[in-house]
């Protein structure tokens, strides 16, 4: 089970709402979702979570393209929503023999199940370039925010709570949760 959220920062404090993610299938999907609901070009801090075993954070500051943050991308890679934000992170190519996420075949490994994908991967001979183990993408992503890159690799269970703690919006959070 995905949770999905949206922050935007406004001169008030941050404005969440939760999103949905059914019409996005790209990272610029994604940002252009969290631009619409910026004031004033202002910092949208997307989240995403599964379950607890992995995150995700994708910063939009105006128009400058979008920073991506992933706690652990092996994990992440297993679901439709970390495989597009992974792939944009190690710069797979939507056209070099991977899947859209309409094709893809969700076998419940995006509820979190253990390496299906990967044993699928392997019987087919998929030559693909492996995912990276644990965080991967900008550490920093939070620091000038609160949270540095040293707090953010320690983050595990919780993760998106202690962000929104350090960042003064948890109830903002916690209303769309």
């Amino acid at each position: 089970m995905y949770f999905a959220a949206l922050l935007a920062r406004t001169e008030d404090g941050w404005q969440a709402s939760d999103t949905e993610l059914d019409n996005v299938e790209t990272l610029a999907d994604l940002a252009d979702l969290a631009r619409e609901s910026a004031v004033d070009d202002d910092t949208v801090l997307a989240f995403i979570e599964q379950e607890d075993s992995w995150f995700g954070i994708v910063r939009v500051d105006g128009e400058d393209d979008p920073r991506v943050f992933v706690s652990n991308a092996v994990v992440a890679g297993r679901s439709s929503y970390g495989a597009m934000l992974v792939d944009e992170l190690i710069g797979r190519d939507e056209d070099d023999g991977t899947d859209d996420l309409d094709d893809l075949d969700l076998d419940g490994t995006e509820d979190g199940e253990p390496d299906a994908v990967e044993d699928e991967a392997e019987e087919a001979g998929d030559a693909a370039e492996p995912r990276p183990a644990g965080p991967l993408g900008d550490a920093e992503i939070l620091s000038d925010l609160g949270v540095g890159a040293k707090e953010l690799l320690a983050l595990e269970r919780e993760a998106l709570s202690e962000i929104a703690d350090a960042l003064g919006c948890t109830d903002v959070l916690e209303a769309v949760r």
